[in-house]
């Protein structure tokens, strides 16, 4: 049997992997596709923003950073794949890793060399780097795992850049050549980028990535930034539309800087479609989702990511722009 291609998808924060995905799963290219994505902190909601079709193999893991867990669940849920195409029970060709967007790439990339099982059955096809053109140059000078995600990159794909001047993207990739000559460059629009760019590229080198990282194969340490956490708020009533959109509006303006990543799926009173919500620091946006299902429960999740973020002030605010009880 020939090995089964995979994809590492990582980018930071905010980045865009979600909106690549999901654009990857709705074109018909033909490919059959099992995702696995990962999530930081206590629960994650990607699983309910990614399109699903029959038959469609997704895979959530939220307990904790894919590359602090790639020993045990990563390994696991690979080989319990594999045994699951192997017996009939799944069918796909191909497999794309979702990393969390505090994920270091190396310790997932080196899954499918030093572990013997995975390595007989899978093949590391590459390791696609989303850039958010109009963080970057911050994420690259305060956090470690954004300048690996870029190290790593056999394709690096540009989001935001209609959010900046030419001038700003032509300085952010002159900074990622120096940083990774090997990569080539691509703007990617709300995830739209050519879909042979991304699959069946054979772009991952080990040679290469040894002469960059020669503890490749050996270095499995991998520490957060300990400023960071996580928190989700839950409600079971639905949100005052009106006061949700003033309460961000302070408190972005309050906190922006805090806040690395923010995303919820919404109940809103007198809507019978979720709203999903997506942000990043001061940039925040907002777009229908699926329509609520008769009889069930419209319960509201909003996951925050970010330093020293102000939790009080988030729940107490965000509770009293619920709306009233009936």
């Amino acid at each position: 049997m020939s090995l089964i291609p995979v994809t590492i998808l990582t980018g930071f924060l905010g980045s865009g992997k979600t909106t690549l995905l999901n654009r990857i799963l709705k074109e018909q290219h033909g490919h059959k596709i099992a995702v696995i994505e990962n999530e930081f902190g206590e629960a994650g909601i990607d699983n309910e923003l990614l399109v699903q079709e029959e038959g469609e193999q997704i895979i959530e893991m939220n307990n904790g950073c894919i590359c602090c867990t790639v020993r045990g669940d990563l390994v696991r849920i690979l080989g319990e794949l594999a045994a699951r195409r192997k017996n009939g029970s799944a069918s796909f060709e191909r497999v794309i890793i979702e990393t969390t967007g505090l994920a270091d790439p190396a310790p997932v990339a080196q899954t499918f060399f030093v572990d013997e099982e995975i390595s007989q059955t899978y093949l590391l096809d590459a390791i696609v780097t989303l850039v958010d053109a109009k963080h970057a140059m911050a994420q690259l000078d305060e956090h470690h795992e954004a300048q690996e995600q870029v190290g790593f990159a056999d394709r690096i794909l540009l989001s935001k850049t209609d959010l900046v001047s030419v001038d700003e993207v032509r300085a952010l990739e002159q900074r990622l050549l120096r940083m990774n000559a090997r990569a080539p460059i691509t703007a990617a629009h709300f995830g739209q980028t050519p879909i042979d760019q991304l699959l069946d590229i054979r772009g991952f080198n080990l040679n290469a990535i040894l002469e960059i990282e020669p503890d490749f194969l050996t270095d499995v340490d991998h520490e957060h930034d300990d400023d960071v956490s996580s928190f989700v708020f839950r409600a079971e009533r639905p949100f005052d539309a009106a006061r949700l959109e003033d309460f961000f509006g302070a408190i972005l303006r309050i906190y922006g800087t805090h806040l690395m990543r923010y995303k919820g799926v919404i109940a809103v009173a007198g809507l019978d479609t979720r709203v999903v919500l997506q942000g990043v620091h001061m940039l925040m946006g907002t777009e229908a989702g699926s329509n609520w299902k008769e009889g069930e429960p419209r319960h509201s999740r909003i996951v925050f990511i970010g330093k020293q973020l102000p939790r009080d002030v988030l729940v107490q605010g965000l509770e009293q722009c619920l709306a009233p009880a009936p």
